[in-house]
């Protein structure tokens, strides 16, 4: 019995060979992992849908392999060989069918929730549109070109379909010896999401700083206490807290722009994600309803979610559904910096590193430890006065923490 490689959920139908863990002659109980596959997100293992023993391997560690493709072969299962998948046909030239996908029929079309809604009102078949996203994702360019083709194919029906230029290589060997690796699957999606917010969000960053000396003191005093109870009270936990507490005033910085429908979602649950630096990349998890969590169950869940990226861990329900993104890089150094919208939502707070600067107080010029801050929000939905309004705030939330909210 060939075990072949699952539906892996919504918006996922490949992904790389990170680790196999069977070998030939292994017996095999249902269940069992077979294999760690690394996806756009995470990477996760799968398991076998039957017991049996490993007459062969046919994938290894490297290999980029697609829902249906054949990962091992059983012995002794006993139960028929499913049929393989049906291959994709490939029309003629210089009919509407050139724009035909490799879809494999009876696999969900990878596509967003809200494209699918678009193709659907506009009477489009998705399974005849190639994706040219990570994985065959088809994105809302690719709605488009396929649209435009099929308006193209309408006027000049024998005419053949342009064919995209040639992207010139470069041999960097010529200057001298280098060392080539493959771009890993979630290094391709976090440029892909960086490029598609950069070229989709009018973006503007407001910095401002914030005098932390009071609740660093604040910190360093709890932090015994925290670390008896199993967290680690850091200043991302604060961020948390504050930040929360104004999306609840700033209703604007909750919510997303749904660019198909025309109309901004108001989101009534506030679900933060936390950039976390991997080895392997820029991960976000998002800690759910933040606003209804203590200073301790946020320092505790905040750890967990990070040690998980860093293991690479992480499901991907895990980094879905954020309504704001914090990215702390005070652990790492450095002053202000302009983070990028983490698209669909709105906003997103960057924080430099702490450092002590001299500051006027009371006409005296005294050492303060002083925060960077830098909002980066979509111009679409939020105006200037909007977030300098929120980073005043924010602001006046970090100098002026209460004793009273450390539980």
């Amino acid at each position: 019995m060939d075990i072949r490689l699952p539906n892996l959920g919504e918006g996922a139908d490949s992904g790389v060979v990170v680790n196999i863990l069977v070998k030939e002659g292994d017996s095999l109980q249902k269940d069992q992992p077979i294999l760690e596959l690394e996806t756009e997100k995470a990477v996760g293992t799968i398991p076998t849908p039957s017991a049996g023993t490993v007459q062969s391997i046919r994938v290894k560690v490297g290999d980029k392999i697609s829902v249906g493709q054949p990962i091992l072969t059983l012995a002794g299962v006993g139960a028929a060989v499913p049929a393989a998948p049906a291959k994709p046909v490939i029309p003629a030239a210089g009919t509407a069918a050139t724009t035909t996908a490799p879809h494999i029929p009876g696999l969900p079309v990878a596509a967003s929730p809200t494209l699918r809604r678009v193709a659907r009102d506009l009477g489009i078949d998705l399974s005849r549109v190639r994706g040219t996203e990570a994985g065959g994702r088809i994105g809302m360019a690719d709605l488009r070109a396929y649209i435009q083709q099929l308006q193209q194919l309408a006027a000049a029906p024998q005419a053949a379909p342009a064919q995209p230029a040639a992207i010139e290589r470069i041999d960097f060997s010529r200057w001298g010896p280098v060392v080539q690796k493959p771009i890993s699957a979630l290094r391709q999606t976090i440029a892909r999401r960086m490029s598609e917010s950069w070229n989709a969000v009018p973006r503007v960053t407001q910095f401002d700083e914030a005098d932390i000396t009071a609740l660093n003191e604040l910190r360093k005093k709890h932090v015994p206490a925290y670390e008896a109870k199993g967290a680690r009270l850091t200043l991302t936990g604060f961020a948390l807290k504050a930040v929360a507490a104004l999306l609840r005033k700033h209703l604007h910085f909750n919510a997303s722009l749904d660019d198909a429908a025309g109309e901004v979602v108001w989101k009534e649950y506030i679900h933060i994600g936390i950039a976390v630096d991997t080895e392997h990349g820029l991960m976000v998890p998002v800690i759910r309803d933040v606003d209804k969590k203590s200073l301790l169950e946020l320092s505790k869940e905040l750890e967990l979610l990070a040690a998980k990226a860093r293991d690479r861990k992480l499901t991907a329900d895990e980094m879905k559904g954020g309504s704001f993104t914090i990215s702390n890089q005070g652990g790492i150094g450095g002053g202000a910096f302009t983070p990028i919208v983490n698209k669909p939502e709105i906003a997103i707070l960057g924080m430099g590193r702490g450092a002590l600067k001299p500051v006027v107080r009371d006409g005296q010029i005294v050492p303060r430890l002083m925060l960077p801050l830098a909002l980066s929000y979509d111009h679409r939905v939020i105006d200037g006065g909007s977030a300098a309004r929120f980073v005043v705030d924010l602001v006046a939330e970090l100098e002026n923490w209460s004793d009273g909210v450390m539980e």
